[in-house]
């Protein structure tokens, strides 16, 4: 069962860079075009930036929430008498990984507005 979750979870990521390369390779062929003028500005590598930010900042705590939230209430489901301590400490972990994804957001609004 654990060796499923580890493959899901690095299928998630090979998609991931796949995506961020190919829209490399978009970029690197729009700029090769040469219209004349800059293929881009500073706003929008600002843009680009905190758009990239958020977006692959939140992947790692989403999946990570949705992994502890799975494995909290599949013990709840088996051992019911113990749902208090692992309530209380499933919710701590979800905590820790939802700060993460808002350093993520914090990053991404100080790229786009600093």
């Amino acid at each position: 069962m654990r060796n499923s979750i580890v493959r899901m979870s690095w299928r998630g990521v090979h998609v991931a860079l796949i995506v961020v390369g190919l829209m490399t390779v978009a970029m690197g062929t729009a700029l090769a075009q040469g219209t004349g003028g800059p293929a881009i500005t500073d706003a929008g590598a600002q843009q680009l930036g905190a758009a990239l930010a958020i977006g692959l900042g939140a992947m790692g705590p989403g999946i990570g929430i949705g992994i502890a939230a799975s494995k909290g209430l599949e013990a709840i489901g088996r051992n019911p008498e113990a749902a208090g301590s692992i309530q209380t400490v499933m919710i701590l972990g979800l905590a820790f990984a939802e700060a993460i994804a808002i350093y993520a957001l914090v990053v991404a609004l100080v790229i786009k507005f600093i």
